[in-house]
């Protein structure tokens, strides 16, 4: 058992951490930042030692990405329905943004240009065994978090995503906690969506 504990302490401290950061993500609270910069430190200890490089320099971006979201859902943009700013950001659409076909487009480009650059890295310049999967989710997360930052209801397709690719390939990793973990994610990403699409209307304007 004490062996066990050993091997795998980190995997179940940055486990729990992640079961907490994502109920908070679901409930849209700001806390979720807080929590988001611890396990994302201790993350960058976890991957580095199982050998997943572009995950582990993922979470150095995710940092940024978290001091970035957390002033962002900070600032008072708009009125709440009863008329009072509100204590945060409120939760939009990035589909119904202008030019958003065109942006979708030239974020997709960019997506697939950050995995064939991450892929070739680690093929030439790392001795990972999975470099297909772990260049796909990391480049698929670059958009995810900055969804998730500007509070784009559509964040939640993009995590659907990269949970069910980052599940399967932490079980093959040896990584079973944060492996269960993020089948949860997908079970929760979905009621999550289900969840912030009901708030973005709450929040929206009510006819006169």
């Amino acid at each position: 058992m004490e062996e066990f504990l050993a091997a795998h302490w980190l995997d179940m401290l940055t486990t729990a951490l992640g079961l907490a950061y994502i109920i908070l993500e679901y409930h849209a609270s700001i806390w979720l930042w807080a929590v988001g910069f611890a396990m994302q430190s201790l993350g960058i200890v976890l991957y580095y030692q199982k050998g997943l490089y572009a995950d582990c320099g993922m979470e150095f971006y995710y940092l940024a990405m978290t001091v970035y979201g957390y002033f962002n859902w900070m600032r008072k943009k708009s009125p709440s329905s009863q008329g009072e700013k509100s204590e945060s950001t409120p939760i939009t659409s990035w589909l119904s943004r202008p030019h958003s076909l065109r942006e979708g487009l030239g974020v997709g480009i960019l997506t697939l240009i950050a995995w064939a650059a991450l892929y070739a890295f680690l093929v030439t310049c790392t001795d990972s065994r999975v470099p297909l999967a772990d260049s796909f989710t990391t480049a698929l997360s670059f958009v995810g978090i900055w969804a998730l930052a500007r509070k784009y209801l559509e964040q939640w397709f993009i995590w659907i995503v990269v949970d069910v690719v980052t599940c399967c390939l932490y079980f093959y990793k040896d990584i079973p906690f944060k492996a269960s973990l993020y089948a949860l994610y997908v079970v929760i990403a979905i009621f999550g969506y289900r969840k912030w699409r009901r708030m973005m209307k709450n929040d929206s304007p009510q006819p006169a």
